[in-house]
């Protein structure tokens, strides 16, 4: 895979770097903007792209209070009209019920207007937005404004929009890329220490499954960035998004097996958010940061991996703050959703197994005694 650039790019209203990360994807291409208050300049970004003229933005209540008279001051000052549609602040915004309420409202609002959507918020209002704009019309413009460190490093990236349904985590989604992804670092400032943690652990998937050196970073610089230094942060966004965007070029639609590393972790870890409801028990990054602990466990019991590197993913996860072990959640639960998970292929399971710290493994129809035994022994 070819090495992504990150550009400094300077912005004609506030005299600032703001990094650029192209997504190459033909007409599909689009850039990445990672800058420290981006907001104010969300008006002439969108307004340069010409994307239409009513902007429907797609967030939660305490976001509203939080940023709601920037961001409309932003757009109203390019000549852009703002309605906003709130939806719960939890993984239940994801849910067939508030998908249908959300495309009624539109469909009311939208009459003789030029609608595009923008996701502000994080992971699960990026997955729903995306969703709804890539079927109503059979398809409307929108943007990712991520607003957590987890969004802006992993969820708003790529183009994957979904809602769940009651078995299993992102089971009704489709490939629906944005017309921009803008990570504006200054509104990490309203997370809580829960929350940055969370997003870590998808930038230490990305260290184990392609970058040593970030992950080595990580090993010692890790409390900068739970302090929000802004260097640090800076460094971790925009080098995580250049991986990502390396394997989203490479293989969009999910095809060539290329963008399955993405998935480290994530089959144990859906597997546990589905168990215990997709409620506040585990957070998505603190249930993926478990799936890895598991990934390299199963690892190791098939001799992919020195145990010596499972040793250090685990202490990394616990020094960051992560959970490394499953609470308050059956493990017969656990094991119906994990074979509901649609990594599953020709009825054999898949993982994503590490075999050293930058490198891993897409591995089929591992002997489900070991997979059994390793979540029971994460318990």
């Amino acid at each position: 895979m070819r090495q992504h650039l990150v550009q400094n790019q300077p912005l004609a209203l506030h005299p600032k770097e703001v990094k650029k990360i192209r997504i190459s994807l033909k007409k599909r291409s689009h850039d990445i903007l990672i800058g420290y208050g981006l907001i104010r300049d969300y008006g002439l970004i969108l307004k340069g792209l010409d994307i239409g003229k009513d902007a429907v933005v797609v967030t939660n209540r305490r976001l509203l209070d939080l940023y709601g008279e920037p961001l409309k001051n932003s757009l109203k000052k390019r000549g852009l009209s703002v309605r906003f549609e709130l939806v719960p602040d939890s993984e239940y915004a994801k849910s067939i019920k508030v998908l249908e309420g959300l495309l009624d409202r539109i469909s009311s609002y939208d009459k003789y207007r030029e609608i595009f959507l923008i996701a502000f918020g994080g992971g699960v209002i990026g997955d729903l937005t995306g969703f709804v704009a890539s079927v109503y019309r059979r398809g409307i413009p929108y943007v990712q404004a991520p607003t957590t460190l987890l969004s802006q490093v992993d969820s708003a990236i790529g183009g994957k929009v979904a809602i769940d349904l009651p078995i299993a985590k992102n089971l009704t989604g489709a490939f629906y890329q944005p017309k921009v992804i803008l990570s504006d670092t200054s509104l990490l400032r309203s997370l809580s220490l829960r929350q940055m943690r969370n997003g870590l652990s998808e930038i230490i998937k990305y260290g184990i499954i392609k970058d040593k050196a970030l992950f080595e970073y990580l090993e010692r610089d890790y409390k900068k960035i739970l302090a929000l230094d802004r260097k640090a942060l800076e460094f971790v966004i925009s080098r995580s998004s250049a991986i990502k965007a390396n394997f989203v070029e490479k293989d969009e639609f999910d095809r060539k097996g290329l963008r399955a590393f993405l998935n480290y972790g994530h089959t144990i870890g859906h597997a546990i958010e589905a168990a215990s409801g997709y409620s506040k028990r585990y957070y998505h990054g603190e249930a993926i940061a478990i799936g890895m602990v598991g990934a390299s466990r199963i690892s190791v019991k098939l001799g992919m991996m020195r145990m010596q590197d499972s040793v250090r993913i685990e202490a990394l996860i616990k020094n960051v703050g992560l959970p490394a072990r499953i609470i308050g959640v059956s493990i017969s639960r656990i094991y119906n959703a994990y074979l509901h998970d649609k990594k599953f292929i020709h009825r054999k399971n898949r993982f994503v197994l590490p075999t050293r710290i930058g490198s891993v493994k897409i591995t089929e129809g591992v002997p489900e005694r070991i997979v059994k035994n390793v979540i029971k022994g994460l318990l």
